[in-house]
């Protein structure tokens, strides 16, 4: 079995934490809803049914919906179970840390080609996985015409909208106006699209290599 069984006495904090949901000998009701091991529903068994299938099949009894009525349970490798939720959150977590806020400022009156430039720039942390701060700075008069700030802001999200997706939308923040784009994928998927670009233009250099010995003799 992955999981330890208790027999009375009180499991160490290495053995389950309050958070952890109750397995084995642990789930003390008198009925469960009972799943199996490849999601079928096998339906309401006595407690002691469920822990012999589990016992039967090498596996544990998790209690999944502990409010059910009565609470649902599967069987499960629950050690196997934990290490998978510990990896995702610990890519989640990272995938956190690493998206950093990248700030792209516009002028209220800005021109053509540089509004380009800067959505350009943007476009570029977008694809690499990272938030754009898009900023508009006011100057003396400009502050009575915010409405002119939110169009250009909402022309900026259309612009980069195969990119990334308003987070939060314009507001007011002293003298300037800032909006937030969030990237439509994360670090770790940029990352790997970067990846596999790069390799098939390698391949796509191999292949024309080894292409111009026969075009030589061709001629």
């Amino acid at each position: 079995m992955t999981q330890k069984r208790c027999s009375g006495r009180i499991p160490s904090s290495k053995e389950f934490r309050i958070s952890d949901p109750r397995t084995n000998e642990r789930i003390r009701v008198p009925e469960v809803r009972l799943v199996g091991p490849a999601g079928e529903q096998i339906g309401v068994v006595a407690i002691q049914v469920a822990l012999r299938l589990a016992q039967e099949a090498d596996l544990d009894l998790v209690e999944v919906a502990p409010n059910s009525k009565p609470p649902v349970v599967k069987i499960m490798d629950y050690g196997k179970f934990k290490y998978e939720a510990a990896q995702k959150a610990k890519e989640a977590r990272r995938n956190q840390a690493n998206t950093i806020l990248k700030e792209v400022r516009f002028r209220l009156k800005i021109e053509a080609h540089d509004y380009t430039t800067k959505l350009k720039r943007a476009e570029g942390f977008l694809k690499a996985g990272d938030k754009v701060k898009a900023m508009i700075l006011f100057r003396g008069r400009e502050q009575s015409r915010p409405e002119q700030g939110v169009r250009l802001l909402r022309k900026f999200a259309e612009d980069v909208a195969e990119l990334g997706v308003v987070e939060s939308n314009p507001t007011i923040d002293g003298r300037n106006m800032v909006m937030v784009v969030a990237p439509l994928k994360n670090k770790s998927e940029a990352k790997a699209e970067q990846n596999a670009v790069r390799a098939a233009n390698k391949q796509a250099a191999r292949d024309s290599k080894s292409d111009e010995p026969e075009a030589a003799d061709a001629e």
